[in-house]
């Protein structure tokens, strides 16, 4: 029910001053950019999506996936916490904490599930896209080429310069209590080895020219305009942690290694 969603979250108080602290909005995010884009455009986000970014690109890509496309989808597998490892702190905060963000963010979700058709057809911007790894590369190429590419122009160069620049970062994400850095709406990269709980679970390590998202057990895309390159990684079985894990990561300092970067030391590919 998007209305009701939407007017739930215009009429939430705020949890703190706007601009003292830092909190990934998650599943939120899709309702509060999807009614701005659906007051502009008058479309729906997932309509949006589709006549304006999808098709014209070629994008097996949807928000709101068409029920006659369900034999083709394939389920995700879940990964479960090593019960006898140690625990993150945001996983450890959603379980031992039942008013704080992260417990919030994990289970107060009106018994959603992925699983279920109407949550598939249901147009969740932040949380409901459907694509492979050719869909989330396919959706950054325009980013990673002056804003256009094959001729469909996304974005124009000053809003592609904007898009790519750091504009917040904390050392305690209120959310995923980890250190992040975020560009408006994208995932910058985040080294966070040293102080993360659990090993490569907890980072995402980029060039710093480089802006894109992770998702839980490791789905990552994302776009180098320096490098003119995108990628995107998606799996069946998820990976542990909120970020990117050992598995995907592996996947991109290949992928650096190739063009020609020989250190990420600093937190961020360098040549």
């Amino acid at each position: 029910d998007w209305d009701y969603m939407v007017d739930l979250i215009a009429r939430q108080d705020v949890w703190w001053e706007p601009g003292t602290r830092l909190a990934y909005h998650g599943t939120t995010y899709g309702w509060i950019i999807g009614e701005i884009v659906r007051r502009v455009s008058g479309k729906s986000l997932g309509a949006f999506f589709q006549d304006d970014i999808a098709q014209p690109l070629g994008l097996d890509f949807w928000i709101g996936f068409p029920e006659e496309l369900e034999p083709r989808l394939v389920h995700v597998i879940p990964n479960r916490p090593n019960a006898k490892g140690p625990l993150s702190l945001f996983l450890e905060t959603a379980l031992h904490d039942k008013e704080s963000l992260p417990h919030l963010f994990s289970f107060n979700n009106g018994g959603a599930s992925a699983r279920k058709r109407d949550y598939r057809a249901a147009e969740i911007g932040a949380a409901g896209g459907v694509t492979n790894a050719r869909g989330l590369a396919g959706l950054y190429a325009p980013l990673a080429n002056g804003g256009a590419v094959n001729g469909v122009d996304v974005v124009n160069a000053q809003t592609l310069d904007r898009m790519g620049r750091v504009s917040m970062a904390t050392h305690l994400d209120a959310t995923l209590m980890i250190p992040t850095r975020f560009a408006l709406g994208f995932v910058k990269s985040m080294d966070n080895r040293r102080v993360s709980r659990v090993p490569h679970t907890d980072s995402l390590i980029m060039s710093d020219a480089a802006f894109g998202h992770a998702g839980m057990g490791g789905y990552l895309g994302f776009a180098d305009p320096k490098e003119n390159m995108s990628f995107g990684y998606t799996m069946n079985f998820m990976g542990h942690g909120n970020l990117v894990n050992q598995r995907g990561q592996n996947l991109v300092d290949a992928a650096y290694q190739c063009l020609g970067y020989t250190s990420c030391d600093s937190g961020v590919w360098v040549k």
